[in-house]
């Protein structure tokens, strides 16, 4: 008990004293008293002072060093077991802060001194000392309380790096290490934060034996090693004196050099580390370029195989990239930082990078990807030479490359490619530069050859397996930078601004780094640090600059292989100037050039090159060169020519150029142009070797002697040059005795590193870089150089259409990967990865609509489904199905016209499965034949068997069997044979294999398409109708897969907004109507039922006034009714209407017009039944829905109208007509009854006449705005022209419903619409009225039946005219107030009757003029009675010219007299002859009867004119009295004139005496004519009217009746017709008259009572009117001798013989 309790206290209560007690005892007990006697007698003194001490002492003031004295001499004693102790003392105060101070080396210090003790404590040889040292020094650099200052922190580092080369044991080494690595990790993450206090991450054993070092794990080491750092790491948690912290950091220093040596490397501190900082950054930039110089120390040549020196450099690696990869914002923002990664850690990297030790390679691949990750921005320039030197060379070697090496760098590459930010960068800043390689392009390139393996035929070192692997790996970087590309595309699109993203898929990164790999969620280095040459471009300028760069290199390409042609293209496309200094420059700098063709084309003689070539010259500054140094620089930029001329021409110009620049240097050009070609005859004596014979110094000289002028150049000048090149071949820059690609010559040069790495990628460990610092100079120089230059800016870009460039640089060798590998390899994980990499690209393309590309990606994979030729299908052909549905369900807003690539797909997989199935094929169901043969057969075929094995040869299942192209609509049509057992049963096994694909994921896609865009669905649909298409015009096996989709994608998309679903239906529409239209009868029939379905569902939908989408939904069946050639589908289609409509009449608005249009068609049709079916449903539409009609629309009113009036015509059943008229009355009596809702304003009036219909008896008021008068008119027009019809019955009901209509309803209609009525309906009946056109005959036309062809109306008899004309007076009688504008033409139409030949017509006409005059008699004004009477007066004057006309064609027409007793054989025979007798006889009895007609006609209109003047002569004005004496003195003129014609009335008499008819009543009409024009001018004067005296009727009236006495003279031969005048020598003759013919006689007997009546009129008239008449000149025969005249009559049989008398008394 005492012993313990003596324990508790020892060391006193003091913390201090706590830690040093027990360490104390514990080292007093261990140590060797005689031989420590000294450290016995230290450690109990402080032993004893201890136990006076009640607070912790300051361990830092010299009061306290003799309690630390025991600790430094144990570690001096060199005893482990005394070391021990004090080392885990030393530990537990530094991790308890203890010691909050700064150490250095400095030797004023106990603390210095321990930690210099600690480190030299590792060479003691025990395990367990090198833990404790490491422990130690690890808790020093971990305690929050200690700065372990720069030179202290070195010589930590390399005690560490001691341990790890030296370790007694591996799991030492490994402690040693991952120490090492935790104090990087502390260091740095306090250099970020400038501050002691700081939250690090802990290192990971595990990870830092990624690469090295995994053969030191001794079983349990690393969980060891774990425990032991997370152990150290912890000590020292919660520890922290502010008040040091706070001072420590406070402190800035200004540097004065670093004044160490680092880690054993002298080398002096470059420029770019002289800015000041604090102490922890000083130390920490001590640190970073110690570690820098340590990775790049090299064997020596005595002992190229130091295995120590390569373990170190390779350590150094391994800390250098824990450090990058925890690098924060500090090395990014800080130049001075940044200068160090530039000018050591960029130099490690080039100087390693020539070892052939993977490990090396491999970090170093590791360190430039953090370089790359982190600092691309602000190493473009580096990076531009690092990617190529380590990546690409590796990459592109194909044939011979070190396994390990490549899949490093294939690691590497798929690592990089996650980040899609770092691609964008990279084609953006290289590929888009002009001076820049094209990373991007080479990688893929790279990897593509990599993918498709050693050409056929080559030598490669690569085993089956490696290659195999390397193709693996290649399609997976291909594959993972497709998928960054898109998820970078998606990134921006979905955000719109520029906000950099975050490393996409970081999880599958395959290292999982916890500590040593800081990249997880950083963010890219522009972001951090924009004022680093970093600036944002838009996709615009990247365009130009990558078409630029793209043209230039077509332009160099074309210069290496014409020069002069490649020139003239670079000057024309004003990529150079036109000048030879351009010229001249672009030769000099531009990368790509052939340097042979460079030196070809400066030694040209042409005029311009020989410009350009002094151009060249000229541009070189020779001035204090040496003439060795000069010529070899010159040389360095192209080749000389093999021939000598061109060779004399550029040395000339060299020669005269340095002596320019170097006047004093030789007595004139002649010397050195002498010199130069010396020097280069040496250069290629002395490094030739096919030269034996070696030129010597003396031979140089001698062969130089006298060349200065005369004078020897000095011996020692000549003898330098001489050593010189011997020693150093003068060579260009790119010199290489192993050939390169041109792109990687054209990068050396453009960096001006061909050198320097056709150098480094020869070296071997053996032959270190370092010895060439010449070299390594160069590229630091080239780095600076352009890192000042304007290319060297970073360019960031947020614009997705940068992808376009991106994709169009890499879609085609990434089709080539994944197409090549698809096809020909079978590993199921690169089947996964192509597919994978497939839908990526089209996602991408699809996306930017770059439609070749995406079209081509989406073909390959259909195409590689194999479902054209399924004997042949294997499990990656249904991995790629299932990949089409991936695309089609994530891509599908995209796809456009690939979606039918897809489909076609989808219908071939399910015609697969139904033969799986056995399910009979959809031609079955299409057949027309039913016959139960067909069934029997068709149940026989043998589908439901097919899943078993057997040998069927079903003609279906053959065709599938022997396949087909992918092009081919239908599989196997054009092939032939029959199908082996093998092959079918091979075909069933792969049936079973599509069974892992079920017909959910293939409904899916038809489902999903509701979730399309607007856009998307309708490319869908035009898809999905061309696929089934091709499906239906199948000619051998019809298939209706796509059209039943059809269907359901309709269903699913019908919820739409009408714009989209409209643009759908577009399509849906054409397609239906063009299979409706289909050959094929079985299809079309299927499509009309198909579309039928989609009518149903979508008449559930309601649907809003004035939309027209119904309309359009319905109008395909009204095309295909129209159009289609088979009654059949005709029928189905009214069958479906039908039932539509009956079904769903509730839900039809606009659909009504489709409806009426369709039935309308269905009216005209051929067939009997499909116009009664028809008419049957419109019978039930109007009699029980008629309100439905007009609900929404009143225009279907119209189409309504339309198809009653059309089934009017029906030419099948009249019953059908007459009820579809009926049904138009039903119309218009619904019209009047308001049973319309108009929603429209009616425009044809905007009069406020309002007419009153009586007979509402709420009183309502019509106006124009609401009587719905446009729907009056197509129902009118439609009855108008249906009067035309042949049908007598339809004819006349059709007018008795016009006109019923208008009479019942006519109260309705406005003046304006009256007039229009008139104008669009009425009048058009008659038009044939005015259609009084005279036949014309031509000599040889005298048959009736060439006359022209009459109206249609012409064919209405005169029962139908009669009740028009009654009808249409009743009608303006009825409504004259408001027709009162019509009267002109209604009176027109009345007296065209007048004119119409025969009987019925006139008369029909004449009652109803006297009809209306007199219903209107007191309410017509004086104008309108003058349209009466102009009415008939147009009537005779327009009859008579034709008639006259028509006469006229008797004057060429002989007639021959013949007996009558020939007339028997002209009435037997003159109707049967042929010849001209014949035809005049034809001719002269059709003008008879035209004659007769006309005569009666004009007798009727006389008839008109004389009852109406009796029945109104009160209302008659004198100007209408003086129209009607105008007709009158037409007609009697008229008629006079055609009795003249005695010639045409002789053969007509003639013809008629032939054709044994009555002659024409000429007589009796001229008679009639001033027998009533007599009575007329009696009455006149009789009325003593005032119009009789004004117009001077007597003196007409006795001018009338000379005129009939002088024709009755005429004609009783009394006087010749041409008359002589009489005298006293003539006047017997009078006396003498011949007698008359019969003919004459009965003539005469006919004239007799005019002229009595003449006469009688004469003997009436006043004495004094008679005498002032009587006297007047030109008196006729009756007056010289009237006695004679009057006896004359008299003996004419003339009763009375008053008159006489009176004529007599009055004649004297």
């Amino acid at each position: 008990m005492s012993g313990g309790a003596s324990q508790q206290t020892l060391g006193g209560p003091s913390q201090c004293g706590r830690v040093l007690g027990p360490s104390l005892d514990k080292i007093i007990k261990n140590v060797a008293w005689r031989k420590h006697s000294q450290l016995v007698s230290a450690a109990k003194s402080a032993l004893d002072q201890l136990q006076t001490l009640t607070d912790s002492p300051d361990l830092l003031s010299p009061a306290a060093e003799p309690l630390l004295l025991p600790l430094l001499l144990a570690l001096d004693s060199n005893s482990p077991k005394i070391i021990e102790p004090a080392l885990d003392c030393i530990s537990k105060l530094l991790s308890l802060g203890l010691f909050p101070c700064e150490i250095d080396l400095s030797p004023t210090l106990i603390v210095s001194r321990l930690i210099a003790s600690v480190c030299k404590c590792s060479g003691v040889g025990d395990e367990a000392v090198e833990l404790g040292v490491l422990k130690v020094l690890l808790s020093a650099v971990r305690s929050p309380c200690v700065l372990i200052r720069g030179d202290c922190l070195v010589h930590i580092v390399r005690t560490c790096y001691n341990v790890y080369l030296g370790g007694l044991n591996g799991t030492n080494q490994i402690c040693a290490k991952s120490v090492l690595a935790q104090m990087m990790v502390i260091v740095f993450t306090r250099l970020e934060e400038d501050s002691l206090v700081v939250n690090f991450n802990t290192v990971s054993v595990s990870d830092l034996l990624e690469f090295t070092d995994r053969n030191l794990n001794e079983g349990s080491s690393v969980q060891f090693v774990q425990n032991f750092i997370n152990e150290v790491v912890q000590a020292s948690e919660g520890v922290v004196d502010s008040k040091i912290s706070l001072r420590i950091e406070s402190k800035r220093i200004e540097r004065k050099g670093d004044g160490n040596e680092g880690l054993g490397d002298g080398e002096s501190n470059e420029g770019g580390d002289s800015e000041g900082g604090s102490k922890i950054t000083e130390d920490g930039f001590l640190l970073f370029k110690n570690l820098c110089k340590l990775s790049m120390k090299f064997s020596s040549q005595e002992n190229p195989d130091d295995q120590i020196l390569l373990r170190g450099k390779i350590l150094s690696l391994e800390l250098l990239k824990v450090i990058m990869d925890n690098a924060g914002p500090i090395w990014r923002t800080n130049e001075r930082f940044l200068n160090a990664i530039k000018q050591y850690l960029c130099l490690s990297l080039l100087k390693n990078s020539a070892l052939s030790v993977m490990t090396i390679f491999q970090l170093l691949c590791s360190l430039f990807k953090s370089l790359l990750s982190k600092f691309r921005s602000a190493l473009k320039s580096e990076i531009g030479i690092f990617f190529p030197m380590l990546i690409l060379r590796v990459l592109e070697n194909v044939l011979q490359p070190s396994f390990l090496q490549k899949m490093t760098v294939l690691n590497l590459l798929e690592k990089i490619s996650w980040d899609s930010q770092m691609m964008v960068d990279i084609f953006v800043n290289y590929d888009c530069d002009v001076d820049a390689p094209n990373i991007f392009e080479r990688t893929i390139n790279g990897l593509l050859k990599t993918a498709l393996g050693p050409p056929p035929g080559s030598t490669t070192t690569l085993s089956p397996a490696q290659d195999v692997t390397f193709r693996l790996e290649s399609v997976k970087c291909l594959v993972t930078i497709t998928k960054s590309m898109g998820s970078w595309m998606d990134q921006q699109l979905r955000i719109g601004d520029f906000c950099p993203p975050k490393l996409s898929d970081s999880e599958s990164l395959s290292e999982n780094h916890t500590t040593s790999n800081g990249e997880e969620g950083t963010v890219p280095d522009y972001d951090m640090h924009p004022e680093v040459n970093s600036e944002i471009s838009d996709a615009a300028s990247l365009e130009q600059r990558r078409a630029y760069k793209l043209e230039l290199q077509k332009g160099i390409a074309l210069f290496n292989r014409k020069p002069s042609k490649g020139i003239d293209f670079l000057i024309s496309t004003k990529k150079i100037g036109s000048s030879p200094e351009a010229v001249a420059l672009f030769l000099k700098n531009t990368a790509g050039l052939n340097e042979r063709i460079i030196g070809d084309y400066l030694g040209e003689r042409e005029e311009f090159p020989l410009k350009v070539m002094h151009s060249y010259v000229d541009s070189f500054k020779f001035e204090g060169m040496d003439f060795g140094e000069a010529i070899r620089f010159f040389l360095r930029g192209f080749r000389l020519p093999g021939e000598a001329q061109k060779i004399d021409r550029i040395m000339e110009k060299f020669a005269e150029r340095y002596c320019k620049c170097n006047p004093n240097s030789f007595t004139s050009a002649d010397t050195a142009y002498v010199l130069a070609y010396s020097v280069i005859m040496l250069n290629t004596d002395a490094h030739n070797s096919m030269v034996k014979d070696k030129m010597t110094k003396a031979d140089f000289i001698r062969n130089n002697r006298g060349i200065n002028d005369g004078k020897d150049l000095p011996e020692e000048y000549l003898g330098a040059i001489y050593d010189h090149i011997v020693k150093n071949e003068i060579k260009m820059n790119a010199d290489s005795s192993a050939p390169q690609s041109k792109q990687a010559n054209s990068l050396n040069k453009l960096l001006g590193l061909d050198g320097i790495l056709n150098l480094v990628w020869k070296q071997t460990e053996e032959k270190p870089l370092g010895a060439n610092g010449v070299l390594v100079k160069h590229i630091q120089e080239q780095f600076k150089a352009k890192s000042g230059k304007s290319e060297s800016a970073y360019y960031a870009v947020a614009d997705a259409a940068i992808l376009r460039f991106m994709v169009e640089v890499c879609w085609g060798p990434m089709l080539a990967a994944f197409s090549m590998t698809l096809d020909q390899s079978d590993d199921k994980v690169a089947i996964a990865q192509c597919l994978q990499g497939f839908r990526h690209a089209v996602h991408i393309t699809a996306v930017m609509g770059m439609q070749t590309q995406r079209d081509a990606f989406v073909t390959t994979v259909a195409k590689f489904t194999n479902l054209h030729c399924a004997a042949d299908m294997r499990q990656k052909n249904v991995d790629a199905v299932k990949a089409m549905i991936s695309i089609a369900i994530e891509d599908g807003n995209s796809l456009q016209e690939a979606w039918e690539h897809i489909l076609t797909c989808l219908s071939r997989f399910e015609h697969l499965q139904l033969l799986g199935e056995g399910a009979p094929s959809d031609a079955s169901f299409l057949t027309t034949s039913n016959s139960e043969a067909d069934e029997k057969a068709m149940r026989s075929s043998g589908y439901p068997s097919l899943k078993k094995k057997g040998t069927l040869q079903n003609p279906a299942v053959a065709a599938v069997v022997r396949g087909g192209s992918y092009d081919s609509t239908t599989v196997g049509v054009n092939s032939s044979g029959l199908v082996t057992p093998e092959q079918m049963n091979s075909f069933i096994s792969n049936l079973n294999l599509l069974d892992q694909i079920g017909n959910f994921e293939l409904n899916h896609i038809f489902a999903h398409s509701q979730r399309l865009n607007s856009e998307a669905i309708v490319a869908f649909v035009k898809a999905l109708c061309k696929v089934s298409m091709s499906e239906l015009q199948s000619p051998t096996d019809p298939r209706v897969f796509c059209l039943t989709k059809i269907v359901e994608v309709a269903h699913y998309n019908m919820n739409r907004i009408r714009l989209v679903w409209s643009r759908i239906w577009s399509v849906l529409s054409d397609f239906f109507v063009s299979v409706g239209l289909s050959e094929n009868l079985s299809v079309a029939i299927f499509v009309m039922d198909s579309l039928r379905q989609l009518a149903m569902k979508f008449l559930e939908r309601e649907e809003l006034a004035n939309y027209n989408f119904q309309n359009e939904f319905l109008r395909p069946f009204v095309i295909v009714m129209r159009k289609s050639g088979s009654a059949e589908i005709r029928e189905l289609i009214v069958r479906c209407l039908s039932q539509m409509v009956l079904s769903r009449v509730s839900n039809v608005k606009s659909g009504w017009k489709s409806v009426f249009m369709v039935f309308t068609t269905a009216a005209a049709d051929e067939r009997k039944n499909i116009v009664l079916l028809a008419f049957q449903t419109m019978e039930k539409i109007v009699r029980e829905y008629f309100p439905y009609i007009t609900e929404t629309e009143t225009v279907t009113f119209t189409d309504c109208v339309k198809c009653l009036i059309t089934f009017t015509n029906s030419k099948f059943n009249s019953d059908v007509s007459l009820n579809a008229i009926a049904f138009l009355r039903f119309c218009a009596f619904k019209l009047a009854d308001g049973g319309l809702v108009s929603n429209e304003k009616n425009n044809l009036d905007e009069s406020s006449v309002q007419v009153r219909n009586e007979d509402i008896s709420d009183g309502q008021t019509f106006t124009d705005k609401d009587d719905n008068t446009s729907f009056w008119v197509p129902l009118l027009t439609g009855l108008s022209k249906l009067t035309s019809d042949p049908r007598s019955a339809v004819r006349k009901g059709a007018l008795e419903v016009l006109f019923n209509i208008l009479k019942d309803h006519g109260l309705l209609f406005s003046r304006p619409f009256w007039n229009s009525v008139f104008k669009s309906v009425v009048f058009p009946l008659f038009n044939f009225v005015h259609e009084m056109k005279e036949t014309q005959l031509d000599d040889d036309q005298s048959s009736p039946a060439s006359r022209s062809s009459h109206h249609e109306g012409s064919m209405w008899d005169s029962e139908t005219s009669s009740v028009a004309v009654q009808c249409l007076v009743d009608l303006i009688v009825t409504f004259f107030d408001v027709l009162r504008s019509q009267l002109p033409g209604v009176v027109s139409v009345l007296a065209g009757f007048l004119r119409r030949p025969g009987q019925g017509p006139a008369s029909t006409g004449a009652a109803a003029l006297i009809r209306l005059a007199g219903d209107l008699g007191t309410r017509l004004s004086e104008d309108e009675w003058g349209d009466f009477f102009l009415a008939l007066e147009q009537a005779v004057s327009s009859s008579v010219p034709g008639f006259l006309k028509l006469l006229r064609t008797m004057d060429s027409i002989e007639i021959p007299e013949t007996a009558y007793n020939d007339l028997e054989v002209y009435s037997d025979n003159g109707f049967t002859n042929d010849g001209p007798e014949s035809d005049n006889l034809q001719t002269a009895a059709y003008v008879v009867s035209r004659m007769k007609s006309h005569i009666a006609s004009q007798l009727l209109i006389i008839q008109v004119m004389t009852d109406l003047f009796k029945l109104h002569r009160k209302y008659l004005s004198s100007g209408n009295i003086k129209i009607l004496l105008d007709i009158f003195s037409r007609i009697t003129f008229h008629a006079h004139q055609l009795n003249s014609e005695t010639i045409v009335l002789v053969k007509l008499q003639r013809a008629c005496s032939m054709l044994e008819i009555s002659d024409p009543p000429t007589v009796h009409f001229e008679n009639e004519s001033y027998q009533n024009y007599l009575l007329f001018l009696q009455d006149l004067i009789a009325s003593n009217s005032s119009s009789s005296e004004e117009e001077n009727i007597e003196p007409l009236l006795v001018s009338v009746c000379e005129n009939i006495l002088q024709i009755y003279l005429e004609c009783s031969g009394l006087r010749p017709a041409q008359q002589k005048p009489v005298t006293d020598k003539n006047r017997e003759e009078l006396n003498w008259i011949l007698p008359l013919s019969s003919v004459k006689k009965e003539e005469l007997a006919a004239r007799t009572p005019l002229a009595v009546s003449a006469l009688k009129v004469l003997s009436e008239l006043e004495s004094d009117s008679f005498r002032s008449v009587s006297s007047q000149k030109d008196r006729g025969i009756w007056h010289k001798d009237p006695l004679r005249f009057a006896h004359h009559v008299v003996g004419g049989n003339f009763v009375g013989v008053t008159r006489v008398e009176v004529l007599e008394e009055r004649y004297s």
